[in-house]
């Protein structure tokens, strides 16, 4: 396993509108099917969320849930059932509530329309007065009216930032970043941070809560999933040296998943403890492991693992990468990179641990 690391950053500073790198992930279903490490930090999470959602002030009619980043909402369905039974549990059968998926327009919205529609645990089944939407906007944006969302909640998509603030010199994966370009980083991550927030007091109604699930460096020991990340960085040196692609669009693939420090997600409430009414509940972290390689630990399989890794980091991350290549190649760069990264991770299997960081936040009555 090669472990790059940045020793420069000329690069920072220089125009980035060659960069194109949106935070969307792989359709057609690759996301619900080889992306099981989100779903191990939601379980995480769960009980927060089923607090919340006990919590939440249910006044005004109807009752609104809001999924930010749902993906092809395979993630999505568990939570929203479990929302759905504790407000359920509080109002009558017969008072609506509409539950609004929400993800950028690049999503592939016909995969999650069909999971809402006949998944065999989709969360409408036998529930009267569910009301299902889905809407094609950035949630760096305000998407829903003011003061108009009882419950919400995001699960790794908080994670992806809104625009690329410098090229990495060496690597494509932020957190194996430094000197500038990790504080651009670092300056980027506050900025969407306090965004993504100041738009969901917009929507909130007072005493609605909110639930973040972010991925985090895990609280112990180095930080494995960047060393998974530097599994894909040699693979696509690899790619240059081969000619598959070049140098110069190699330097432009930068992914935008930042995952932020504990104190990061916590620093717009630490003047007043409250950041546009709303404040803190609850900010737990806690370490997970990747299940592709618990199964490894179990049966040894290499190959299992190295498949199960390689189709995670296509289905999340390489849409990202591929973006600036035209349409015939991109599908052809993907391909070439899940198999070089099988090939190094056969050769030598590399844990994809991580940690899961979960905030519960609330919004203060009116004053």
């Amino acid at each position: 396993m090669s472990n790059l690391s940045v020793s420069n950053v000329q690069h920072v500073g220089e125009p980035l509108a060659k960069v194109v790198s949106p935070s969307v992930m792989a359709g057609n279903g690759a996301y619900n099917h080889d992306v099981r490490l989100p779903a191990s930090g939601i379980d995480k999470a769960l009980p927060l969320w089923e607090a919340a959602a006990q919590r939440a002030a249910l006044d005004g009619e109807p009752i609104v849930l809001a999924d930010y980043g749902c993906a092809e909402g395979g993630n999505s369905l568990l939570p929203m059932e479990i929302a759905i039974r504790n407000v359920r549990r509080r109002i009558p059968d017969d008072r609506p509530i509409s539950i609004f998926h929400i993800d950028q327009a690049l999503n592939d919205f016909n995969c999650l329309a069909g999971v809402l529609s006949s998944h065999p645990r989709r969360y409408s089944l036998n529930q009267p007065n569910i009301f299902t939407n889905m809407i094609g906007r950035s949630f760096y944006e305000q998407v829903l009216p003011a003061n108009s969302v009882h419950l919400a909640w995001s699960s790794y998509a908080a994670v992806w930032l809104s625009r690329v603030p410098a090229l990495i010199p060496g690597h494509i994966f932020p957190s194996c970043a430094a000197g500038e370009a990790r504080a651009a980083f670092e300056r980027q991550g506050a900025e969407d941070w306090e965004t993504f927030l100041s738009m969901r007091a917009r929507e909130m109604r007072p005493g609605a809560r909110l639930v973040v699930v972010l991925p985090a460096t895990p609280v112990r020991g180095s930080h494995t999933f960047a060393g998974f990340m530097n599994v894909a960085n040699a693979a696509l040196e690899e790619m240059v040296h081969d000619g598959v692609i070049t140098a110069e669009e190699r330097r432009y693939m930068v992914l935008l998943s930042y995952a932020r420090r504990k104190e990061e997600l916590l620093a717009p409430f630490a003047r007043d403890a409250q950041f546009q009414r709303l404040y803190v509940e609850a900010c737990e972290m806690e370490s997970i492991v990747d299940p592709v390689w618990a199964d490894y630990q179990r049966d040894s399989d290499r190959l299992a693992l190295a498949r199960g890794q390689a189709r995670f980091f296509r289905a999340v991350f390489t849409p990202s990468l591929a973006a600036g290549l035209d349409g015939k190649r991109q599908a052809g760069f993907g391909e070439e990179l899940q198999e070089r990264m099988m090939r190094r991770l056969m050769k030598d299997p590399t844990p994809s641990e991580s940690a899961v960081q979960t905030i519960v936040l609330g919004k203060l009555d009116q004053k």
